[in-house]
């Protein structure tokens, strides 16, 4: 069962890394992060195709990241 845990979290740990690549830069520069930072938190700046599933598809495999991790602690100890 560890065995198979951890091949999981060695999977699931690229594919996050891979998407987090994918992903184009929301700014450009220091002055671009502080207003596009508040433009993205108001939501004057919508995500669209490709940028929106790289987006949801981050957030799943960050979650699974994170259960796989306590899964693989919780079965060591």
């Amino acid at each position: 069962m560890h065995a198979l845990l951890m091949t999981l979290l060695v999977i699931v740990a690229i594919a996050l890394i891979v998407v987090v690549l994918l992903q184009s830069g929301k700014s450009a520069g220091l002055s671009g992060a502080i207003s596009g930072g508040a433009e993205q938190l108001f939501g004057k700046q919508k995500a669209r195709g490709m940028d929106l599933v790289l987006h949801r598809v981050t957030i799943v495999l960050a979650t699974l990241f994170f259960i796989l991790t306590i899964a693989v602690t919780k079965f060591t100890s």
